[in-house]
């Protein structure tokens, strides 16, 4: 259990939140969702004793081990995998090396006896000497090679090291597990393993996400930062999210009932109020009107964008043939290897694959940005594309450009700055932000740039690496909301369930040997993968 008591984050100009009473028990998971900057990440520091709170504090039984995700991919290079994720309990660590360096004296001694001993008999109660065996259940979980149990953290990819250090936080069951962000980087398959592992997990649980799928499996209760406060609800994220849609409606219609009988009132008074034969009846309206008071809509701090896409000219019967196409990857091994496929009109296509890399350099290639070792493409004559690629640094870095000077390079008709205003404003860059320069855009607010720059363009063909990547909830339904309803052709590769689900009408995966093509959606594509239909 943890009981968070009176809670308030304040910093100089800005407070995150304040008077925060709240219960995290055992056996429940809480998704913990706010929009970016209303205080996610502050609020896991302040639960796990990172950040002191200005006013108020946390509290938990004697004995309880709280573990936290790890966000530096470099803080461990120097160790093995396996010491790294057995450092997720850090006295069960502690006392195998002190052990082992006992053991290890030339000089071992009566006191390093008894000590030994003492050592051995609290290893073995923690779980010692299963310590490796649950290490590897938990890597081969999370995909990873148990080969790879002695190699140093400095020798693997940011991804792997990224599975090590969720393997880290759930080392040894502990009592209560703080993850920020654990579904980054994590490919489907590793996914659904943390959501089965996080369904049945006995301890508390608290976990910031931006995949809707995920918190919708494996949360209990939703934590909502917002308002400047803290408050939670029973039940996962598509509950909550009706439930306060619902909510905001039923003020709206209440408001607009009140403002309505508010006007009627006051047309009344005013006509009737120097007739002395009425002036009763407006005396007595008036006091009701005194009475009537509108409901302050709270000044949420979620903000959505606007995301559409309005191609400038239906797309023709030719769309895209790929025949063939074969490369290489920097290390040797084949990327992509006869990968053949056609498109037709209104394809939404979610591009699938064990290794990333292999989408993405199919979507350079089709975009001409690289070229292949084998095998050949063809776009449509009456196909116009826009691009959206997984790393966007060159659009942003050493350049010298303010917003509206950056959105002006696209623009193919008018290039106003009431204009382009208008449009950053809709991707909520709004007074002066537009004046921001280019250069300095945080990873979020790059991607509502390169979206913007794709709506210009009114393209009927959008090829998309990765584009929730950065992205808040509410962002990701504006773009989720944008793909749905396009009316043209869509290829995209994405990690969010949800966002490949509701947008998807075709899955290609690209295997070793080729690729594997079925109209269906992605639940159903699953379905027939778990059932070995292919």
């Amino acid at each position: 259990m943890l009981t968070v008591s009176d809670v308030s984050i304040a910093f100089p100009g800005q407070t995150l939140f304040k008077n925060v009473d709240l219960k995290f028990t055992d056996g429940n998971c809480y998704g913990i969702i706010g929009a970016n900057g209303a205080g996610k990440s502050t609020f896991l520091r302040v639960l796990s004793g990172q950040l002191e709170p200005t006013t108020g504090h946390v509290s938990m039984p004697p004995n309880t081990r709280m573990s936290v995700l790890k966000q530096d991919h470099f803080a461990f290079d120097e160790y093995t995998v396996l010491d790294t994720v057995i450092m997720g309990n850090k006295e069960l660590y502690d006392i195998g090396k002190e052990k082992d360096a006992i053991y290890a004296k030339p000089d071992f001694t009566d006191e390093d006896g008894m000590r030994v001993a003492d050592l051995e008999t609290q290893f073995a109660e923690m779980g010692g000497w299963e310590a490796e065996s649950d290490v590897s259940k938990l890597i081969q979980g999370l995909g990873l090679d148990e080969s790879i149990l002695y190699t140093q953290m400095s020798a693997l990819p940011d991804s792997d090291k990224v599975k090590v250090l969720l393997a880290q936080a759930l080392f040894g069951n502990p009592q209560i597990v703080l993850l920020d962000e654990p579904t980054n980087e994590l490919d489907i398959d590793a996914i659904r393993w943390l959501e089965d592992f996080l369904f049945d997990y006995p301890g508390t649980v608290l976990v910031v996400s931006h995949d809707r799928h995920f918190l919708n499996n494996v949360c209990t209760h939703i934590v909502d930062i917002d308002y400047g406060q803290i408050k939670m609800y029973v039940g996962n994220y598509e509950f909550w999210y009706e439930s306060s849609q619902l909510i905001q409606r039923l003020i709206k219609a209440q408001n607009k009932r009140a403002e309505e009988k508010i006007a009627e009132l006051q047309s009344f008074i005013a006509r009737f109020s120097a007739n002395k034969s009425k002036s009763r009846q407006a005396t007595s309206r008036k006091k009701l009107l005194d009475k009537i008071t509108i409901e302050e809509m709270p000044a949420s701090s979620r903000r959505y964008p606007f995301v559409g896409f309005t191609p400038t000219r239906e797309p023709g019967k030719d769309i895209l043939a790929v025949n063939n196409i074969s490369k290489m990857g920097e290390d040797g091994l084949p990327l992509l290897q006869d990968v053949s496929f056609r498109l037709d009109r209104g394809d939404k296509v979610a591009f699938l694959s064990e290794n990333p890399l292999a989408v993405t350099e199919l979507f350079k290639i089709i975009m001409e940005e690289s070229q292949p070792d084998a095998g050949a493409f063809k776009w449509g004559n009456t196909i116009s594309v826009s691009y959206f690629p997984k790393d966007n640094g060159d659009f942003f870095e050493d350049v010298d450009l303010n917003l509206i000077e950056w959105m002006r390079q696209y623009t193919t008709t008018e290039d106003t700055e009431t204009f382009l205003r208008g449009f950053l404003g809709r991707m909520l860059f709004s007074g002066d932000e537009v004046y921001k320069p280019a250069k300095v855009l945080s990873g979020g607010e790059r991607v509502r740039c390169m979206l913007s720059r794709m709506m210009l363009f009114g393209s009927n063909a959008l090829v998309l690496d990765q584009p929730t990547n950065h992205l808040d909830l509410e962002s990701i339904t504006a773009v989720n909301n944008g793909l749905r309803d396009f009316k043209g052709i869509v290829l995209f590769t994405s990690h969010d369930h949800e966002f490949i689900q509701t947008i998807a009408n075709r899955i290609i995966e690209i295997t070793p040997t080729g690729v594997i093509d079925r109209r269906c959606t992605y639940d159903e594509y699953l379905e027939m993968k778990a059932q070995k239909k292919f």
